[in-house]
């Protein structure tokens, strides 16, 4: 996991990933990159790197997601809770993943429309880490400056 602690507001321009940070009874992750699609995919990568090993993932289920939320905050919580649901729901690990679309909130609230691939849940080959009980909002930030964009949000374990 590529990290780099600190906030500057200026970044190389693909610079992008995700880390854990330090918190006591949860998962705190702070997800980063070019531009917000960019923040977005990695903050999606950050909630399945917690469950398992991300690398074990193939990438052999396409589906596609839509989310709105009133603000960016609402719609990263709603973008993080349809993945979580797709695991719950489907088994579905995802690994991959393509935001197409951020728009709003011009006409309404924002949306977001993306693809994400990966596969279903095999315990022979997915090493289980912790399971995700579900997205909050408490410690929620995003960060957006010339060149980065860094989300942080805390996973209740």
């Amino acid at each position: 996991m590529a990290g780099r602690s600190g906030w500057s507001g200026a970044a190389m321009p693909e610079e992008r990933g995700f880390e854990f940070l330090e918190h006591t009874a949860d998962q705190y992750v702070r997800a980063y990159g070019p531009d917000l699609k960019a923040a977005f995919e990695e903050a999606a990568k950050g909630l399945f790197a917690t469950m398992t090993d991300l690398s074990t993932i193939r990438p052999q289920v396409e589906v596609e997601v839509e989310v709105e939320g009133d603000d960016l905050k609402a719609l990263l919580y709603n973008w993080l809770e349809v993945l979580l649901v797709k695991f719950d729901t489907e088994g579905l690990l995802l690994s991959e993943f393509e935001v197409l679309e951020i728009s709003g909130p011009e006409r309404g609230p924002y949306r977001l429309r993306a693809r994400a691939r990966g596969e279903h849940f095999d315990p022979e080959r997915h090493p289980q880490y912790v399971g995700v009980k579900g997205v909050t909002y408490h410690l929620m930030e995003i960060k957006q400056g010339p060149g980065r964009v860094e989300l942080k949000f805390l996973l209740d374990i």
